[in-house]
Parts: structure tokens; sequence; C-alpha cells
């Protein structure tokens, strides 16, 4: 089988390869799949364009994604160990398909969301906790 040629990102039919690409593994994830799965049930269609904008505007400076990201993750049943898998399938999606300075950003990126919204979410849970 002929290995995929590398390719940097530099438009949006990048972000959507990236994007399908990754999604279609988290999918088949047995960690990371059900909770996806249960929290967009038939959306996903919705939830990829949403993730196009949101890369897009990210890496390409295209602001085509307003809204915030962490609220609606603040109450799913998440952990470090969850957003650890997020960022292994994240790192594996973009080292089989791109390189470049784009590519390096969006490894950097996804490392400082996934610990940053570790980190929210665990606030919030423990937050939550101590109102009850």
């Amino acid at each position: 089988m002929e290995e995929k040629m590398k390719k940097e990102i530099l438009v949006i039919e990048d972000i959507q390869l990236l994007v399908d690409t990754f999604y279609a593994k988290v999918r088949e994830d047995v960690l990371l799949g059900p909770i996806f799965e249960e929290r967009l049930g038939g959306r996903w269609n919705n939830h990829l364009e949403k993730m196009y904008r949101f890369w897009q505007t990210i890496l390409l400076g295209k602001h085509t994604y307003h809204g915030s990201p962490l609220l609606p993750h603040l109450d799913m049943p998440v952990d470090a160990a969850h957003f650890d898998r997020w960022v292994g399938i994240f790192h594996q999606t973009l080292d089989e398909l791109f390189y470049g300075e784009v590519a390096d950003e969006a490894r950097w990126r996804a490392e400082r969301m996934a610990e940053m919204f570790a980190y929210k979410i665990k606030y919030f849970k423990q937050d939550q906790g101590a109102i009850q």
C-alpha cells in the first residue's frame, strides 16, 4: 500500500481532511467514541461543520467560528485520561497527514486546549460538588 503524501495545512480542505480523519478515529475509539456518540447522536454533521470553522479560525486566521468551545464540554463525563487520548489521536492524525508550521501549531494548540479543558472541567465538577 502506498503511503499518503503528507502536506501542509494551507486551506479549508486541509482542515476538513484533518477534522474528518480525526473524528473518524474518535468515533472508533473505545474510550472516546461512546461519549461523543451519546452527546452528538445524529448531529455529527453539525459538529464537524463547527469544527471546520473552529480550526480554520485558529490555524488559518479566517474568523468563521464564533462561540465558546468550553461550555458544551463542562458537564461531560470526562477527565484527564480522556483528554490524553484525544490529544494522542489528534497527534496521530496530524503525523499521518501533515507537516509544517501550521501542523506544529495545531499540535501545540490541541495540547494547550486539552490541558485547559481538563483543568476547567475538573474545577467545575469540584465546584458543583461543593454546591450540592
